[in-house]
Parts: C-alpha cells; sequence; structure tokens
C-alpha cells in the first residue's frame, strides 16, 4: 500500500521544514563535511536520476504529446547538466575564474529548470499540436546553447558570485555570495514549492504514479535551495544539510521511476492479455457461432418427428447464447462496471428468447473479476430459465447493498415450479448456479412454487 498523493507532499515537506529549522536555529545540530570527493558523488547520483527521470518523461511524451511531460523532461535535462555535466566542463575550461562562468552558468540552468518544472506542474494533459512538437523540443537547445555561448563570451566581466569559502561550521547560517545568487535560489526554490503543490493536486485528480512522487521530491528541492541560501555549499567542497536534502529529492524521484516502470509493464501485460482475449472472441465469432448458427437452420427445416427436431434447435439455442456469452466476456475489459455487466447480461438473453426484463442496479456495487463473472452467469441461466421454462412475460433484475451484503435478486412472473422436486431431478442448471454462489463465496436462495413465479436471489 502506498500513502497517498497528500500525504507524500506533506512528509516531504515536513522533513524539509525540520532540518532546514533545526539546523538555522539549533546550537546543538552541527552538520559540515569538508570533501569534494563526496560532493562530486552526490552530484553524480543526483545527475544519474534526473537523466532516467528525463528518459522516462521524453518516452512518455513521445506516446502521449502531453505538455507537461515535455516540460518536465526539458526541466530535469536542464538540473543534470547543472549539477554534473557543466561542472565537468567549467572544470576544464574555466580554470582560471572558478567562481564567475561555472556558478553563473550552472545558475541560469538551474533557475531555468526550476521555471520549467514549476510550469508544467500547472500544465493538465492537453497534448501539443504536431506542428509544435518538434519546435519545443529544438527551441529550448538552441537557446541554451546561446545563453551559455553569451557568457562565455563575456566572462571576464562576470561578478564573483562566491567570494569565500564556506565555514567548516554549521553553527549559524552563513548568507554569502552576490545578491544576484541569493535572489536566484529564492526564486528557484519559490518555483520548487509551487511545482510541489502543482503536483499534488494533480496526483489527487488523476492516478499517476509518477506525478504522486513529484510532489514530496519538489519540496524536497524547494527546502535545499532554502539551505544553499543559508549555507552556500554547492559550489565549494563542502557538504551541507542541503546537498543532502537535494539527494533525497532525487531519491525520492527515483523510486517514483521506479513505480512508473513497474506500472508501465504492467499496463503493457494488461494490454497483450487483453488483445489476446480479442482475437479469441473474434475466432469464436467467426468459427463457432456461424456453424452454431448453420446447424440450427439446417435442423429447424429437417423433416421428421417434431419433438427430435425441436430438442436439436433449443440445443442450438442454448449453444449459441453460451458462444455469445463467451465472446462478450473475451471481448470486454476488466474495467466495466459491474451494473453494466449484468444489464448487458440480462437484455442479451431476454431478447432472444423473447421475453421482458426490467433492470434496477446500483452502479455502487462491484464485485472482483472472478465473482463478476459468477454473477453474469446466474444472472443469464435465471433469466433463461423463466423464459423457456416458467413462460414469464416480466422479469426483474435487481442488484443492492443492504446491511447483510450485496443482493443479486432475478424475480419473474411465470408459472413456477415445486423447488423440492426440481432440486431432485436431473437438471444441471440449479445446481451449477447454486455451485458458482457457493464459490463467490456466497449463497442462492430459490423461491418458488406453481403459479406463482420465480425469485432467485444471490447474496454475497
Amino acid at each position: 500500500m502506498v500513502a497517498s498523493p497528500r500525504a507524500l507532499s506533506l512528509a516531504g515537506w515536513s522533513a524539509g521544514l525540520i532540518t532546514t529549522a533545526l539546523v538555522a536555529w539549533s546550537p546543538y545540530l552541527l552538520f559540515a563535511y569538508h570533501s569534494p570527493s563526496l560532493h562530486l558523488v552526490l552530484d553524480s547520483v543526483d545527475a544519474c536520476v534526473a537523466l532516467l527521470l528525463t528518459y522516462l518523461l521524453y518516452g512518455r511524451f513521445v506516446r502521449t504529446h502531453a505538455l507537461r511531460d515535455l516540460l518536465l523532461a526539458e526541466g530535469l535535462l536542464l538540473l543534470a547538466l547543472a549539477g554534473l555535466g557543466l561542472t565537468v566542463l567549467v572544470g576544464r575550461l574555466d580554470s582560471p575564474l572558478p567562481g564567475s562562468y561555472g556558478v553563473w552558468s550552472a545558475l541560469s540552468l538551474r533557475v531555468t529548470g526550476a521555471v520549467l518544472i514549476g510550469v508544467a506542474s500547472l500544465m493538465g494533459s492537453r497534448p501539443v499540436a504536431a506542428g509544435w512538437r518538434l519546435r519545443l523540443v529544438v527551441l529550448p537547445s538552441a537557446l541554451l546553447v546561446v545563453g551559455l555561448t553569451v557568457l562565455w563570451v563575456v566572462r571576464d566581466s562576470l561578478a564573483i558570485a562566491v567570494s569565500e569559502t564556506p565555514p567548516a561550521s554549521a553553527l549559524r547560517p552563513v548568507i554569502t555570495g552576490h545578491p544576484l545568487l541569493l535572489v536566484g535560489q529564492g526564486f528557484t526554490a519559490l518555483c520548487f514549492f509551487v511545482a510541489s503543490i502543482g503536483f499534488t493536486i494533480r496526483a489527487v485528480q488523476r492516478r499517476d504514479e509518477l506525478l504522486r512522487w513529484l510532489g514530496p521530491a519538489c519540496a524536497l528541492s524547494g527546502f535545499a535551495r532554502v539551505n544553499y541560501c543559508l549555507f552556500p555549499s554547492l559550489y565549494g567542497g563542502w557538504v551541507y544539510t542541503g546537498d543532502l536534502l537535494r539527494t533525497a529529492a532525487y531519491l525520492v524521484l527515483l523510486v517514483g521511476a521506479a513505480r512508473e516502470v513497474g506500472q508501465y509493464w504492467s499496463a503493457s501485460a494488461r494490454v497483450a492479455v487483453l488483445e489476446d482475449r480479442r482475437r479469441l472472441a473474434r475466432e469464436l465469432h467467426d468459427g463457432v457461432l456461424q456453424e452454431l448458427g448453420y446447424i440450427r437452420a439446417e435442423a429447424s427445416t429437417m423433416p421428421g418427428v417434431d419433438v427430435p427436431r425441436r430438442h436439436i434447435v433449443d440445443a442450438c439455442d442454448r449453444a449459441l447464447d453460451e458462444a455469445r456469452a463467451a465472446v462478450e466476456a473475451l471481448g470486454r475489459g476488466p474495467e466495466e462496471p459491474l451494473s453494466s455487466l449484468l444489464h448487458r447480461a440480462a437484455r442479451d438473453v431476454a431478447e432472444r428468447q423473447g421475453g421482458h426484463v426490467v433492470i434496477d442496479l446500483d452502479d455502487a456495487v462491484d464485485a472482483e473479476q472472478l465473482q463478476r463473472h459468477a454473477l453474469a452467469r446466474i444472472t443469464r441461466e435465471a433469466v433463461s430459465n423463466a423464459i423457456r421454462h416458467g413462460s414469464a412475460k416480466r422479469i426483474e433484475v435487481t442488484l443492492e447493498r443492504d446491511p447483510s451484503g450485496r443482493r443479486l435478486v432475478v424475480r419473474d412472473d411465470g408459472r413456477g415450479f415445486d423447488v423440492r422436486t426440481a432440486t431432485r431431478g436431473t437438471g444441471y442448471g440449479m445446481t451449477s448456479m447454486r455451485e458458482r454462489a457457493l464459490g463467490l463465496p456466497g449463497s442462492l436462495e430459490i423461491d418458488s412454487c406453481p403459479g406463482r413465479g420465480t425469485t432467485v436471489v444471490v447474496m454475497w
């Protein structure tokens, strides 16, 4: 069982807020570790997770063409480039000015990525027009290259963003750096907070496994940016709580990615099963049903004694009814409501056998897949018996819920029968209905007497 989107986001907000408050105001929590190698490891992990999410989201965009998925993919890609790719590039090209081009270019990428993620959280699932899909992929890449090129050209005139290395103690906040750097961090945090709220609302509105985890991840990312304002370890060799919160956010995204992959393969398996069921339904319809129809037509015109001929025609009718029921069951998905399934089962039998059915089904009553099949078969058998054996003109089918459980009732105005005598007979219809009811698990009751109709009640 997975917590609700609201609970997950609340947990992310609580973790980030408590951690930030303890670091900022508690004299007992001191966390600062000087390790450039650990900093690089965390950057690498975060970038790899971001690239994985970018790949998954771009794959979703190819399938759904939703603008939200594209903006999310582009935003995470920018964060991955800012976290690791640009660090490696600047380390090779910009060693004389580690606090200028490297910091400002990374800040630009992070702010742009956060804006794209924030905008994505406010977007619905409306698809992008075909003419704009390629443009929305190429245009941001071109703007990214142009922006980084401009910063490289004017790198000698850029202001130093971080003038000193953060101290080795987190005893008190160290708000240092260029004002524009602090504003950028604060704005990025605001974008992530907005994205957390937006994704949580979207996850509540629709079942999307990835959206469920984006809410808490964005909340942790927002508080990581707040911590970077208090302790600017992002651009040095020190590891502070901001780095831990950022990595925690990406680990939450990794959980979401794993569940997204699992959901995708589960959906693919369901689609494959459904396609196979539909193929079997087509084979039955084009083969068995056609042959049974031919046998019935030939038997009805066959010369001879009327009684055997009528028995053959009746057997063909029952076989056709069973085959049609199998085709319907194979061609329908498990998402069909129980009320619709029973309505169709009762109506099909009544229309073919010349009866009138009145249906009153509660849409709120549901059942598991195996129970749904058994209930549909019981309904078909009860309606068919009422028309063929009871000569009923009116049949009522009711599905309801009462304090004792769920109830399926089939009541007819036919000539009825002696239940005790019929139970001792050789007919298999009542035995089949009773066994299916017991397998729900549930019970079946039949109330009937000659001249007063029949009532079949299934409780489970």
